[in-house]
């Protein structure tokens, strides 16, 4: 039996080419600025379901986290509603509460030395895909992304309140940075929150293309994996960062008191 050729991938990302200089925010940001910032934009391209879900932000050698408090719409939040929490969930710092979802959080971190920005919610067509227990197929250059970065755990048991049922779902996604849940929702990770907020952006993007591909009731041609590769590479060291920040420069623009 003749065995396949392995084509090599091509090179992508910095390997390939850099920018000299990119457009800056404009702005000096604190953390807590930058993370109502990320709020606010994900909210606005409507990856948020209103008052559900958090975003946390672990510094590298921190235990304590910023965190999203409870009661407030994503899109309402600015830098001074943030609130800090200790690796078990309680507040330390900020003026509300924190669900115990927030335990999800706290998991992942703890397991996951590379996680140090966690974002789950509900967005609109990463939960339609949920509800239909399947993961999105990537059709297009921006799903490889996620190439071999992508997994789906495919029972709901109801909602995460305690440290233990975090620690076993952290157990289940293991090491992909993109996790879809079962009639639930999705959680990613990065490790910055620039890489954090585009891989949240994006996989509402691949969930609602690859979608509206299933209506056609065509079966879209595949990407070659060697192709993806490469891709991949040039979305996570080039597209993140300036991705995110265009989305900050847009957000302050739109509205300057989410610095306050």
């Amino acid at each position: 039996m003749t065995e396949p050729v392995q084509v090599p991938s091509r090179p992508g990302g910095s390997a390939v080419w850099s920018p000299s200089v990119v457009p800056p925010i404009g702005v000096e940001l604190t953390d807590t600025q930058a993370l109502a910032i990320a709020f606010r934009h994900l909210a606005d391209i409507g990856f948020a379901e209103n008052m559900a879900g958090h975003i946390t932000w672990q510094a590298d050698g921190q235990t304590e986290m910023l965190v999203n408090p409870w009661g407030l719409w994503w899109a309402e939040l600015t830098a001074s509603d943030i609130c800090t929490v200790d690796a078990d969930a309680r507040v330390v710092r900020g003026r509300w509460d924190v669900t115990p979802a927030i335990h999800i959080h706290t998991e992942l971190h703890r397991a996951r030395p590379d996680a140090r920005v966690v974002v789950h919610n509900h967005p609109y067509y990463v939960s339609l895909l949920a509800s239909l227990q399947l993961l999105p197929e990537l059709v297009h250059q921006t799903g490889a992304l996620f190439l071999d970065d992508l997994c789906l755990v495919d029972t709901y048991d109801g909602e995460i309140d305690s440290a233990a049922r975090a620690r076993e779902l952290a157990e289940r996604i293991g090491g992909a940075n993109l996790a879809i849940l079962a009639s639930h929702g999705v959680i990613a990770t990065g490790r910055t929150l620039a890489e954090a907020v585009y891989r949240s952006a994006t996989i509402e993007r691949v969930c609602k293309m690859a979608y509206h591909v299933l209506l056609t009731g065509r079966t879209p041609a595949p990407m070659k994996r060697s192709d993806m590769a490469g891709m991949q590479a040039s979305l996570i060291e080039r597209a993140a960062d300036v991705y995110w920040a265009g989305a900050a420069r847009m957000t302050i623009k739109a509205d300057r008191r989410v610095l306050e």
